[in-house]
Protein backbone atom coordinates (compact mmCIF):
# COMPACT_ATOMS: atom_id res chain seq x y z
CA UNK A 1 0.00 0.00 0.00
CA UNK A 2 2.81 2.38 0.90
CA UNK A 3 4.54 1.62 -2.43
CA UNK A 4 1.34 2.43 -4.33
CA UNK A 5 1.03 5.77 -2.52
CA UNK A 6 4.69 6.53 -3.26
CA UNK A 7 4.36 5.70 -6.96
CA UNK A 8 1.12 7.68 -7.30
CA UNK A 9 2.72 10.65 -5.51
CA UNK A 10 5.78 10.52 -7.77
CA UNK A 11 3.54 10.30 -10.85
CA UNK A 12 1.50 13.32 -9.72
CA UNK A 13 4.68 15.33 -9.08
CA UNK A 14 6.03 14.39 -12.53
CA UNK A 15 2.73 15.44 -14.14
CA UNK A 16 2.76 18.79 -12.32
CA UNK A 17 6.38 19.46 -13.27
CA UNK A 18 5.59 18.49 -16.87
CA UNK A 19 3.15 21.38 -17.30
CA UNK A 20 4.96 24.08 -15.29
CA UNK A 21 6.87 26.64 -17.36
CA UNK A 22 9.92 28.68 -16.28
CA UNK A 23 9.90 32.36 -15.28
CA UNK A 24 9.66 34.82 -18.22
CA UNK A 25 8.97 31.93 -20.61
CA UNK A 26 6.66 32.52 -23.61
CA UNK A 27 3.00 31.66 -23.03
CA UNK A 28 1.17 29.14 -25.20
CA UNK A 29 -1.76 26.73 -25.46
CA UNK A 30 -2.89 24.53 -22.57
CA UNK A 31 -0.59 21.65 -21.62
CA UNK A 32 -1.70 18.15 -20.62
CA UNK A 33 0.76 15.91 -18.74
CA UNK A 34 2.73 13.63 -21.13
CA UNK A 35 0.72 14.83 -24.16
CA UNK A 36 1.55 18.52 -23.84
CA UNK A 37 -0.32 20.65 -26.39
CA UNK A 38 -0.67 17.71 -28.80
CA UNK A 39 -4.48 17.45 -28.83
CA UNK A 40 -5.08 21.14 -29.51
CA UNK A 41 -2.39 21.21 -32.20
CA UNK A 42 -3.81 18.16 -33.97
CA UNK A 43 -7.32 19.61 -33.82
CA UNK A 44 -6.07 22.77 -35.52
CA UNK A 45 -4.04 20.82 -38.05
CA UNK A 46 -7.11 18.80 -39.02
CA UNK A 47 -8.94 22.07 -39.60
CA UNK A 48 -6.14 24.02 -41.33
CA UNK A 49 -4.20 21.21 -43.03
CA UNK A 50 -0.65 22.47 -42.42
CA UNK A 51 1.55 22.89 -39.37
CA UNK A 52 2.77 26.33 -40.45
CA UNK A 53 -0.88 27.48 -40.56
CA UNK A 54 -1.41 26.02 -37.08
CA UNK A 55 1.52 28.09 -35.79
CA UNK A 56 0.16 31.16 -37.59
CA UNK A 57 -3.26 30.66 -35.97
CA UNK A 58 -1.75 30.23 -32.50
CA UNK A 59 0.47 33.29 -32.95
CA UNK A 60 -2.69 35.40 -33.26
CA UNK A 61 -3.62 34.35 -29.72
CA UNK A 62 -0.21 34.15 -28.05
CA UNK A 63 2.06 36.48 -30.02
CA UNK A 64 4.94 36.04 -32.47
CA UNK A 65 6.97 34.13 -29.87
CA UNK A 66 5.00 31.45 -28.03
CA UNK A 67 5.62 28.05 -26.46
CA UNK A 68 4.10 24.62 -27.04
CA UNK A 69 4.73 21.27 -25.43
CA UNK A 70 5.11 18.74 -28.24
CA UNK A 71 4.53 15.57 -26.27
CA UNK A 72 7.63 15.41 -24.08
CA UNK A 73 9.48 18.15 -25.97
CA UNK A 74 9.60 21.79 -24.94
CA UNK A 75 9.37 24.02 -28.02
CA UNK A 76 9.15 27.70 -28.89
CA UNK A 77 7.54 28.81 -32.16
CA UNK A 78 8.89 32.02 -33.67
CA UNK A 79 7.18 34.18 -36.31
CA UNK A 80 7.86 37.57 -37.87
CA UNK A 81 10.96 38.93 -39.61
CA UNK A 82 12.80 40.33 -36.57
CA UNK A 83 12.33 37.30 -34.30
CA UNK A 84 13.00 34.77 -37.07
CA UNK A 85 16.17 36.55 -38.15
CA UNK A 86 17.39 36.73 -34.54
CA UNK A 87 16.84 32.99 -34.07
CA UNK A 88 18.60 32.09 -37.33
CA UNK A 89 21.55 34.44 -36.83
CA UNK A 90 22.25 34.37 -33.08
CA UNK A 91 24.83 31.79 -31.95
CA UNK A 92 22.76 30.86 -28.89
CA UNK A 93 20.20 29.24 -31.24
CA UNK A 94 22.74 27.41 -33.43
CA UNK A 95 22.11 23.96 -31.96
CA UNK A 96 20.16 21.16 -33.57
CA UNK A 97 17.53 19.01 -31.79
CA UNK A 98 18.72 15.91 -29.97
CA UNK A 99 15.54 13.85 -29.64
CA UNK A 100 14.76 10.20 -30.29
CA UNK A 101 14.09 10.51 -34.03
CA UNK A 102 17.27 12.43 -34.79
CA UNK A 103 19.37 9.71 -33.14
CA UNK A 104 17.23 6.88 -34.50
CA UNK A 105 18.02 7.94 -38.08
CA UNK A 106 21.74 8.10 -37.24
CA UNK A 107 22.54 4.73 -35.63
CA UNK A 108 21.47 6.04 -32.20
CA UNK A 109 24.21 8.68 -32.31
CA UNK A 110 24.53 12.33 -33.28
CA UNK A 111 25.95 12.07 -36.78
CA UNK A 112 25.78 13.75 -40.17
CA UNK A 113 26.03 17.42 -41.05
CA UNK A 114 22.42 18.68 -40.91
CA UNK A 115 21.33 17.57 -37.41
CA UNK A 116 24.57 18.03 -35.47
CA UNK A 117 26.13 21.06 -33.84
CA UNK A 118 29.26 22.16 -31.99
CA UNK A 119 32.74 20.89 -33.01
CA UNK A 120 31.31 17.96 -35.04
CA UNK A 121 29.23 20.30 -37.19
CA UNK A 122 32.12 22.73 -37.69
CA UNK A 123 34.52 19.93 -38.70
CA UNK A 124 32.08 18.13 -40.98
CA UNK A 125 30.69 21.25 -42.64
CA UNK A 126 34.23 22.45 -43.40
CA UNK A 127 35.14 19.07 -44.88
CA UNK A 128 31.92 18.87 -46.93
CA UNK A 129 32.26 22.34 -48.42
CA UNK A 130 35.99 21.98 -49.10
CA UNK A 131 35.66 18.67 -50.93
CA UNK A 132 32.39 19.39 -52.70
CA UNK A 133 34.07 22.48 -54.18
CA UNK A 134 36.90 20.23 -55.38
CA UNK A 135 34.26 18.06 -57.07
CA UNK A 136 32.90 21.12 -58.87
CA UNK A 137 30.35 22.48 -56.39
CA UNK A 138 29.69 26.13 -57.24
CA UNK A 139 31.98 26.11 -60.29
CA UNK A 140 32.10 25.39 -64.01
CA UNK A 141 32.19 21.62 -63.48
CA UNK A 142 28.93 21.77 -61.51
CA UNK A 143 27.30 23.73 -64.32
CA UNK A 144 28.56 21.17 -66.83
CA UNK A 145 27.01 18.36 -64.75
CA UNK A 146 23.69 20.24 -64.45
CA UNK A 147 23.61 21.03 -68.18
CA UNK A 148 24.05 17.33 -68.98
CA UNK A 149 21.06 16.49 -66.77
CA UNK A 150 18.99 19.33 -68.25
CA UNK A 151 19.65 18.18 -71.82
CA UNK A 152 18.81 14.56 -71.00
CA UNK A 153 15.52 15.62 -69.41
CA UNK A 154 14.65 17.79 -72.43
CA UNK A 155 15.13 14.75 -74.69
CA UNK A 156 12.99 12.64 -72.37
CA UNK A 157 10.18 15.23 -72.31
CA UNK A 158 10.35 15.60 -76.11
CA UNK A 159 9.92 11.85 -76.51
CA UNK A 160 7.05 11.71 -74.02
CA UNK A 161 5.11 14.71 -75.31
CA UNK A 162 4.41 13.40 -78.82
CA UNK A 163 0.79 13.83 -79.94
CA UNK A 164 0.09 16.24 -77.09
CA UNK A 165 0.20 13.56 -74.42
CA UNK A 166 0.07 15.05 -70.86
CA UNK A 167 3.09 14.43 -68.64
CA UNK A 168 2.84 14.11 -64.88
CA UNK A 169 4.90 16.93 -63.38
CA UNK A 170 5.29 15.60 -59.82
CA UNK A 171 8.48 13.56 -59.84
CA UNK A 172 9.44 14.77 -63.33
CA UNK A 173 12.68 16.33 -62.06
CA UNK A 174 13.52 13.80 -59.33
CA UNK A 175 16.24 11.71 -60.98
CA UNK A 176 17.73 14.65 -62.89
CA UNK A 177 18.13 16.71 -59.72
CA UNK A 178 19.60 13.84 -57.75
CA UNK A 179 21.98 12.91 -60.57
CA UNK A 180 23.72 16.27 -60.41
CA UNK A 181 24.37 15.85 -56.71
CA UNK A 182 25.23 12.15 -56.94
CA UNK A 183 27.83 12.80 -59.64
CA UNK A 184 29.77 14.90 -57.11
CA UNK A 185 29.14 12.59 -54.16
CA UNK A 186 29.56 9.16 -55.75
CA UNK A 187 31.01 9.77 -59.20
CA UNK A 188 28.09 8.25 -61.10
CA UNK A 189 24.70 9.05 -62.52
CA UNK A 190 21.52 7.08 -63.16
CA UNK A 191 19.30 6.61 -66.18
CA UNK A 192 16.07 8.59 -65.93
CA UNK A 193 14.13 5.32 -65.82
CA UNK A 194 16.38 3.59 -63.25
CA UNK A 195 14.04 1.46 -61.10
CA UNK A 196 16.25 1.45 -58.00
CA UNK A 197 16.49 5.22 -57.92
CA UNK A 198 12.78 5.56 -58.63
CA UNK A 199 12.14 3.44 -55.54
CA UNK A 200 14.47 5.58 -53.43
CA UNK A 201 12.80 8.78 -54.60
CA UNK A 202 9.43 7.25 -53.71
CA UNK A 203 10.82 6.65 -50.20
CA UNK A 204 12.04 10.26 -50.04
CA UNK A 205 8.55 11.54 -50.86
CA UNK A 206 6.88 9.16 -48.39
CA UNK A 207 9.26 10.04 -45.55
CA UNK A 208 8.87 13.79 -46.14
CA UNK A 209 5.08 13.41 -45.93
CA UNK A 210 5.22 11.26 -42.76
CA UNK A 211 7.34 13.67 -40.73
CA UNK A 212 7.51 17.36 -39.87
CA UNK A 213 10.30 19.73 -38.86
CA UNK A 214 10.01 18.76 -35.18
CA UNK A 215 10.81 15.11 -35.98
CA UNK A 216 7.18 14.00 -35.91
CA UNK A 217 5.18 12.12 -33.31
CA UNK A 218 7.99 9.59 -32.74
CA UNK A 219 10.27 12.38 -31.59
CA UNK A 220 7.56 13.95 -29.43
CA UNK A 221 6.39 10.69 -27.83
CA UNK A 222 9.08 8.04 -28.42
CA UNK A 223 7.29 5.57 -26.12
CA UNK A 224 4.74 5.07 -28.92
CA UNK A 225 7.23 2.87 -30.77
CA UNK A 226 6.47 0.22 -28.15
CA UNK A 227 2.73 0.88 -27.80
CA UNK A 228 1.84 1.52 -31.45
CA UNK A 229 4.76 0.66 -33.77
CA UNK A 230 2.55 0.67 -36.86
CA UNK A 231 0.27 3.69 -36.38
CA UNK A 232 3.13 5.82 -34.99
CA UNK A 233 5.10 5.24 -38.20
CA UNK A 234 7.99 3.57 -36.36
CA UNK A 235 7.99 0.40 -38.49
CA UNK A 236 7.66 2.32 -41.76
CA UNK A 237 10.46 4.75 -40.92
CA UNK A 238 12.69 1.89 -39.79
CA UNK A 239 12.14 0.10 -43.11
CA UNK A 240 12.76 3.30 -45.09
CA UNK A 241 16.07 3.82 -43.27
CA UNK A 242 17.09 0.20 -43.95
CA UNK A 243 16.50 0.68 -47.68
CA UNK A 244 18.33 4.01 -47.78
CA UNK A 245 21.34 2.76 -45.87
CA UNK A 246 21.54 -0.44 -47.94
CA UNK A 247 21.79 1.68 -51.09
CA UNK A 248 24.32 4.09 -49.57
CA UNK A 249 26.42 1.24 -48.13
CA UNK A 250 26.59 -0.34 -51.59
CA UNK A 251 27.91 2.95 -52.98
CA UNK A 252 30.56 3.14 -50.26
CA UNK A 253 31.59 -0.50 -50.79
CA UNK A 254 32.03 0.13 -54.52
CA UNK A 255 34.66 2.71 -53.57
CA UNK A 256 36.27 0.63 -50.83
CA UNK A 257 36.74 -2.42 -53.01
CA UNK A 258 37.82 -0.69 -56.20
CA UNK A 259 34.62 -1.18 -58.21
CA UNK A 260 34.27 2.61 -58.38
CA UNK A 261 37.63 4.40 -58.32
CA UNK A 262 36.30 7.91 -59.01
CA UNK A 263 37.88 10.71 -56.99
CA UNK A 264 34.59 11.95 -55.60
CA UNK A 265 33.26 12.92 -52.17
CA UNK A 266 32.92 9.33 -50.94
CA UNK A 267 36.52 8.61 -51.98
CA UNK A 268 37.75 11.74 -50.19
CA UNK A 269 35.86 10.84 -47.00
CA UNK A 270 37.19 7.26 -46.99
CA UNK A 271 40.72 8.65 -47.38
CA UNK A 272 40.07 10.95 -44.41
CA UNK A 273 38.90 7.98 -42.30
CA UNK A 274 42.11 6.13 -43.19
CA UNK A 275 44.26 9.18 -42.44
CA UNK A 276 42.66 9.63 -39.01
CA UNK A 277 42.27 5.97 -38.01
CA UNK A 278 44.49 6.41 -34.95
CA UNK A 279 42.43 9.40 -33.75
CA UNK A 280 39.22 9.21 -35.84
CA UNK A 281 37.41 12.18 -34.27
CA UNK A 282 34.14 12.65 -36.16
CA UNK A 283 35.25 10.64 -39.22
CA UNK A 284 33.77 7.14 -39.45
CA UNK A 285 31.82 5.03 -41.92
CA UNK A 286 28.62 5.63 -39.96
CA UNK A 287 29.30 9.36 -40.19
CA UNK A 288 29.76 9.07 -43.96
CA UNK A 289 26.50 7.13 -44.29
CA UNK A 290 24.50 9.77 -42.40
CA UNK A 291 26.12 12.66 -44.30
CA UNK A 292 25.18 10.95 -47.57
CA UNK A 293 21.63 10.50 -46.26
CA UNK A 294 21.50 14.17 -45.24
CA UNK A 295 22.69 15.37 -48.64
CA UNK A 296 20.56 12.83 -50.53
CA UNK A 297 17.38 14.00 -48.81
CA UNK A 298 18.17 17.72 -48.74
CA UNK A 299 19.40 17.75 -52.33
CA UNK A 300 16.43 16.06 -53.94
CA UNK A 301 13.00 16.71 -52.43
CA UNK A 302 13.09 20.49 -51.94
CA UNK A 303 14.47 21.39 -55.37
CA UNK A 304 12.21 18.91 -57.16
CA UNK A 305 9.15 20.29 -55.35
CA UNK A 306 10.19 23.86 -56.10
CA UNK A 307 10.53 23.11 -59.81
CA UNK A 308 7.07 21.51 -59.80
CA UNK A 309 5.70 24.68 -58.19
CA UNK A 310 7.33 26.79 -60.93
CA UNK A 311 5.51 24.75 -63.59
CA UNK A 312 2.26 25.02 -61.64
CA UNK A 313 2.51 28.82 -61.46
CA UNK A 314 3.40 29.10 -65.15
CA UNK A 315 0.26 27.11 -65.94
CA UNK A 316 -1.88 29.26 -63.66
CA UNK A 317 -0.42 32.52 -64.97
CA UNK A 318 -0.11 32.28 -68.74
CA UNK A 319 0.82 35.97 -68.98
CA UNK A 320 3.89 35.31 -66.82
CA UNK A 321 4.93 32.40 -69.02
CA UNK A 322 4.51 34.57 -72.13
CA UNK A 323 6.77 37.26 -70.62
CA UNK A 324 9.46 34.69 -69.81
CA UNK A 325 9.24 33.34 -73.38
CA UNK A 326 9.66 36.87 -74.74
CA UNK A 327 12.65 37.59 -72.50
CA UNK A 328 14.38 34.32 -73.45
CA UNK A 329 13.74 34.94 -77.16
CA UNK A 330 15.17 38.45 -76.87
CA UNK A 331 18.23 37.70 -74.74
CA UNK A 332 19.11 34.10 -75.61
CA UNK A 333 17.38 33.20 -78.85
CA UNK A 334 18.26 29.68 -80.01
CA UNK A 335 21.72 29.43 -78.47
CA UNK A 336 22.61 27.33 -75.45
CA UNK A 337 21.81 28.79 -72.04
CA UNK A 338 24.60 29.26 -69.47
CA UNK A 339 24.33 30.08 -65.80
CA UNK A 340 26.04 33.43 -66.38
CA UNK A 341 22.95 34.40 -68.44
CA UNK A 342 21.04 34.55 -65.16
CA UNK A 343 22.09 38.17 -64.55
CA UNK A 344 20.63 39.16 -67.95
CA UNK A 345 17.30 37.36 -67.47
CA UNK A 346 15.85 39.54 -64.74
CA UNK A 347 12.20 38.71 -65.30
CA UNK A 348 12.86 34.97 -65.15
CA UNK A 349 14.88 35.50 -61.97
CA UNK A 350 12.00 37.52 -60.47
CA UNK A 351 9.61 34.67 -61.33
CA UNK A 352 11.83 32.14 -59.55
CA UNK A 353 12.11 34.42 -56.52
CA UNK A 354 8.35 34.90 -56.39
CA UNK A 355 7.74 31.14 -56.62
CA UNK A 356 10.09 30.63 -53.67
CA UNK A 357 8.26 33.29 -51.67
CA UNK A 358 4.71 32.36 -52.61
CA UNK A 359 5.01 28.55 -52.54
CA UNK A 360 7.03 28.26 -49.32
CA UNK A 361 8.37 24.76 -50.00
CA UNK A 362 10.11 24.91 -46.61
CA UNK A 363 7.63 26.96 -44.52
CA UNK A 364 9.61 26.25 -41.35
CA UNK A 365 13.38 26.45 -41.04
CA UNK A 366 15.13 23.22 -40.01
CA UNK A 367 14.65 22.94 -36.27
CA UNK A 368 17.13 24.78 -34.04
CA UNK A 369 18.01 24.21 -30.38
CA UNK A 370 19.25 26.65 -27.77
CA UNK A 371 22.79 25.67 -26.79
CA UNK A 372 22.59 27.84 -23.67
CA UNK A 373 19.91 29.76 -21.78
CA UNK A 374 19.32 32.93 -23.77
CA UNK A 375 16.91 35.78 -24.41
CA UNK A 376 14.49 36.40 -27.27
CA UNK A 377 12.62 39.69 -27.18
CA UNK A 378 11.32 39.97 -23.59
CA UNK A 379 11.51 36.22 -22.94
CA UNK A 380 14.07 33.89 -21.37
CA UNK A 381 14.52 30.66 -23.36
CA UNK A 382 16.16 27.80 -21.41
CA UNK A 383 19.01 25.70 -22.77
CA UNK A 384 17.98 22.73 -24.97
CA UNK A 385 14.65 24.24 -26.06
CA UNK A 386 13.51 23.24 -29.56
CA UNK A 387 13.02 26.29 -31.79
CA UNK A 388 10.79 26.30 -34.88
CA UNK A 389 11.11 29.45 -36.99
CA UNK A 390 8.30 30.23 -39.44
CA UNK A 391 9.76 31.31 -42.78
CA UNK A 392 6.17 31.33 -44.04
CA UNK A 393 5.31 34.16 -41.64
CA UNK A 394 8.07 36.29 -43.19
CA UNK A 395 7.19 35.45 -46.79
CA UNK A 396 3.48 36.12 -46.22
CA UNK A 397 3.73 39.25 -44.05
CA UNK A 398 1.05 41.66 -45.30
CA UNK A 399 2.71 44.72 -43.79
CA UNK A 400 5.85 44.16 -45.84
CA UNK A 401 4.59 42.63 -49.09
CA UNK A 402 1.20 44.38 -49.31
CA UNK A 403 -0.50 41.56 -51.23
CA UNK A 404 1.43 38.40 -50.21
CA UNK A 405 -1.31 36.02 -51.38
CA UNK A 406 -0.99 37.37 -54.96
CA UNK A 407 1.59 35.82 -57.31
CA UNK A 408 3.37 38.91 -58.68
CA UNK A 409 7.00 38.55 -59.89
CA UNK A 410 7.22 42.31 -60.50
CA UNK A 411 7.57 42.86 -56.73
CA UNK A 412 11.23 41.81 -57.18
CA UNK A 413 11.91 44.30 -60.00
CA UNK A 414 12.58 48.02 -59.68
CA UNK A 415 11.37 50.70 -62.10
CA UNK A 416 14.33 50.01 -64.44
CA UNK A 417 13.75 46.25 -64.50
CA UNK A 418 16.65 45.41 -62.20
CA UNK A 419 16.39 42.76 -59.47
CA UNK A 420 15.46 43.86 -55.94
CA UNK A 421 17.27 41.62 -53.46
CA UNK A 422 14.80 41.80 -50.59
CA UNK A 423 16.16 40.52 -47.26
CA UNK A 424 12.65 39.30 -46.39
CA UNK A 425 13.06 36.54 -48.98
CA UNK A 426 14.83 33.70 -47.17
CA UNK A 427 13.92 30.32 -48.75
CA UNK A 428 17.33 28.90 -47.82
CA UNK A 429 17.40 30.42 -44.36
CA UNK A 430 19.98 32.93 -43.12
CA UNK A 431 22.93 32.82 -40.77
CA UNK A 432 25.63 30.21 -40.28
CA UNK A 433 23.21 27.31 -40.63
CA UNK A 434 21.63 28.34 -43.91
CA UNK A 435 21.16 25.59 -46.51
CA UNK A 436 24.39 23.86 -47.59
CA UNK A 437 23.05 23.20 -51.07
CA UNK A 438 21.84 26.72 -51.87
CA UNK A 439 24.27 27.20 -54.79
CA UNK A 440 23.34 23.89 -56.41
CA UNK A 441 19.61 24.47 -55.84
CA UNK A 442 19.73 27.92 -57.47
CA UNK A 443 21.73 26.58 -60.41
CA UNK A 444 19.26 23.73 -60.90
CA UNK A 445 16.23 26.00 -60.69
CA UNK A 446 17.56 28.48 -63.21
CA UNK A 447 19.01 26.02 -65.71
CA UNK A 448 16.07 23.58 -65.76
CA UNK A 449 13.36 26.24 -66.01
CA UNK A 450 15.22 28.46 -68.50
CA UNK A 451 15.84 25.52 -70.83
CA UNK A 452 12.33 24.14 -70.39
CA UNK A 453 10.67 27.45 -71.29
CA UNK A 454 13.10 28.05 -74.14
CA UNK A 455 12.12 24.72 -75.71
CA UNK A 456 8.45 24.32 -74.76
CA UNK A 457 5.14 26.05 -74.27
CA UNK A 458 3.50 24.55 -71.20
CA UNK A 459 -0.28 24.13 -71.24
CA UNK A 460 -3.04 22.74 -69.04
CA UNK A 461 -4.43 19.44 -70.40
CA UNK A 462 -7.95 19.76 -71.81
CA UNK A 463 -10.54 19.49 -69.06
CA UNK A 464 -7.92 19.25 -66.31
CA UNK A 465 -8.10 21.27 -63.12
CA UNK A 466 -4.93 22.49 -61.44
CA UNK A 467 -4.56 21.75 -57.72
CA UNK A 468 -5.21 24.50 -55.19
CA UNK A 469 -4.29 22.36 -52.18
CA UNK A 470 -0.83 21.04 -51.48
CA UNK A 471 0.77 18.26 -49.42
CA UNK A 472 2.14 18.89 -45.92
CA UNK A 473 5.20 17.36 -44.28
CA UNK A 474 8.84 18.31 -43.76
CA UNK A 475 8.39 20.34 -46.95
CA UNK A 476 5.35 21.40 -48.98
CA UNK A 477 4.81 19.87 -52.42
CA UNK A 478 2.02 20.41 -54.94
CA UNK A 479 -0.71 17.82 -55.21
CA UNK A 480 -0.32 15.68 -58.37
CA UNK A 481 -0.95 17.45 -61.69
CA UNK A 482 -0.02 17.05 -65.34
CA UNK A 483 0.96 19.41 -68.14
CA UNK A 484 1.25 19.38 -71.92
CA UNK A 485 4.66 20.37 -73.29
CA UNK A 486 4.49 21.78 -76.82
CA UNK A 487 7.86 22.11 -78.63
CA UNK A 488 8.58 25.72 -79.64
CA UNK A 489 11.44 25.16 -82.03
Amino acid sequence: MILVVVFVSIFIIICILDVITPHKYPIGPTRIPLLGSYLEIQKLRKKLGFYHLVWDQLSKSYGQVFSVKLGLIEAVIVSGYDAVRQVLCKDDFDGRPDGFFFRFRAFNKRLGVVFVDGPTWIEQRKFCMQHLRKMGFGGDLMEKIVVEEVNDLMIDITNKCENGKPIEVNGLFDVSILNGLWAMLAGRRFALNDSKLARLMELVHVSFRMLDMSGGILNQMPFLRFLAPNSSGYKDIKQILVEFYTFLKESIDEHKYGINDQEDFIHAFLMEIEKNKETPGSFSEHQLLVILLDLFLAGSETTSSMLSFVILHLLKHQDVQDKVHAELDSVIGDREIHFEDKKRLNYLEAVLMEVQRHSNVAPLAIAHRTIRTTSLQEYIIPKDTLILASIWSVHMDKNHWGDPEVFRPERFLDSTGQIINDSWLMPFGVGRRRCLGEVLAKTNMFMFIAKLIQKFEIRIPHGAKLPDKHQDGVTISPSPFSAIFIPRR
